[in-house]
């Protein structure tokens, strides 16, 4: 029989002691993002390691919760315009980092029309008079019809 050794006064700090860190918000800013997510999709994920990992991996690089919803709606709205594909939504697709920022930035721009000191004021005067115009279009109408002709 060996006899177990005497043991040693531990020297580290207790949970009784106070010295032990407040617990990180990280986890709970996790499961928001991640509610706040599916509730805007519509879906029902489970939040599983892989998951938190992705969401962990946004916080990080600095996004927010506003940042989240902002390009959820403008993608939904892209996508309803038929000018983005609905897999945009998937959260492996969202959670892209690089495409995040881009939609991110894509979705704040505001296109703005040219000041009206840079456009011209009047339009230009037609090059040819009224009816050297009726003639040009009754050629390029028979020119039309001839193209029909043809195509049947």
């Amino acid at each position: 029989m060996n006899p177990t050794p005497p043991k040693q006064p531990d020297s580290s700090p207790s949970l009784s002691d106070g010295a032990n860190p407040p617990p990180s918000p990280v986890p709970a800013l996790i499961e928001h993002l991640h509610q706040t997510y599916c509730r805007l999709t519509g879906q029902n994920l489970c939040l599983r390691f892989d998951r938190e990992r992705l969401w962990f991996e946004f916080h990080r690089a600095g996004f927010t919760a506003q940042d989240l919803v902002r390009v959820i709606g403008y993608l939904q709205r892209e996508i309803q315009h038929i000018r983005r594909n609905v897999g945009a939504l998937k959260l492996s697709n969202l959670l892209q980092l690089d495409r995040f920022e881009e939609d991110l930035n894509i979705s704040r721009v505001r296109l703005i029309a040219p000041s009206s000191s840079s456009t011209p004021t009047a339009l230009l005067p037609p090059t040819c008079s009224p009816a050297e115009q009726e003639r040009g279009r009754q050629r390029a109408l028979q020119q039309l019809r001839r193209l029909k002709q043809t195509l049947r």
